[in-house]
């Protein structure tokens, strides 16, 4: 009986760390490592990349400024921060196809950091 008790304890307790670890997203950081995108990622209408200010909520390929990769136009994603984090990733695991010259981010850490720095870019 201790027994049990103890270990549904545990498994709270570790539930609860989980939780923390993954809202302790850094959007400072993320907004730093946002630099690299920006290269390509501007508000410039000759830009590599779409324009990433309030992507949150947005559907892929919608912005009428951008032509957009056809794998991009049949992804039909609602960019949230879980589409995000995956895109961000591995984008050609999240959207086969996609024109994006980018591998991914090697640190899912990061990515939460990017993502949560992307929920402030408005």
């Amino acid at each position: 009986m201790k027994v049990t008790v103890m270990l549904r304890a545990g498994a709270v307790l570790c539930l609860g760390f989980a939780s923390v670890g993954a809202m302790a997203a850094d959007a400072s950081h993320g907004k730093e490592l946002f630099l690299t995108c920006a290269a390509c990622h501007t508000e410039k209408p000759d830009a590599i990349g779409p324009n990433l200010r309030g992507i949150f909520g947005r559907k892929s390929a919608t912005l009428d400024d951008f032509r957009y990769s056809n794998a991009m136009k049949r992804a039909n994603l609602v960019w949230d921060a879980a589409n995000l984090h995956d895109y961000l990733i591995d984008p050609q695991s999240k959207v086969k196809g996609n024109r994006m010259p980018f591998g991914g981010v090697g640190n899912p850490s990061e990515a939460d950091d990017i993502v949560a720095f992307l929920q402030t870019y408005k």
